[in-house]
């Protein structure tokens, strides 16, 4: 006996038959090209363009800053390098200049020392009017004890060297009288003057003016008597013409 299905009844479909159909449909789907459609449409669109993002207007500016950057550090460099080779330039002039100032200096030392150890005539342009060791009543000693040199009151009388005053003043028969220590550590005296300029312990050069030729003391008129001695005192005498000309005057 067969059993047949009720018209108009229906009975809830199988889960087989719920799977079945729900892949039907989306083969359907797939043939009807609805799956293409969706693809192609906003929510699947292509990426922009790169104008769009923006991107190439930050690149060119990136650039931009980049070659600033770079001409920046360039200018940096070469004022770095004018600024040494200003400094360099400023060193080797002021090197120079220094040079040169120590140049001046030692000429100027030199010439100082050369005029210091330099010995002159005690009267300029003059002339020996009586010699070393004449002889003659006039001298106590019975000879002449230095020389003469021709010279009116009122003449300048200079230092022939370098020395230190050892004596000013009286002297007895040489009138005013200097007498000078020289740097060598002989004496040299000058008498008979009309005035004297300078005074004991003073320091004096070649050719400094330490007096004026006079006739004071035992004379017979107006000259400079000039002695070189191995001490200060009376006696002690040395031949001035050939002291003076070893030290380099023309007498």
């Amino acid at each position: 006996m067969a059993f047949t299905c009720a018209t108009g009844k229906h009975r809830r479909p199988s889960r087989m038959k719920r799977t079945t159909a729900r892949a039907a449909g989306i083969a359907a789907l797939t043939t009807t090209g609805v799956i293409g459609t969706a693809a192609s449409g906003p929510a699947m669109a292509a990426e922009p363009s790169a104008e769009q993002t923006g991107l190439i207007p930050v690149v060119t500016i990136g650039e931009t800053v980049a070659a600033q950057i770079d001409d920046q550090a360039a200018a940096q460099k070469q004022a770095a390098q004018e600024e040494a080779a200003r400094k360099l330039a400023a060193e080797q002039a002021a090197a120079k200049v220094k040079a040169e100032r120590e140049v001046r200096a030692r000429a100027a030392r030199e010439a100082e020392r050369k005029r210091l150890s330099t010995f002159v005539s005690p009267i300029t342009s003059s002339y020996v009017s009586t010699g070393y060791r004449s002889g003659g009543s006039l001298w106590s000693s019975g000879s002449h004890t230095g020389i003469d040199f021709h010279a009116s009151s009122g003449t300048s009388v200079h230092a022939v060297g370098l020395g230190t005053v050892v004596e000013a003043g009286w002297g007895g028969a040489y009138g005013n009288q200097v007498v000078i220590r020289m740097n060598d550590g002989t004496y040299t005296q000058y008498g008979h003057l009309s005035s004297i300029s300078v005074s004991v312990g003073q320091k004096v050069t070649p050719g400094q003016r330490i007096g004026l030729s006079g006739a004071t003391g035992n004379v017979t008129g107006p000259h400079l008597h000039f002695e070189a001695r191995t001490t200060p005192e009376y006696g002690s005498d040395i031949d001035p013409v050939a002291y003076l000309r070893k030290h380099g005057v023309n007498v």
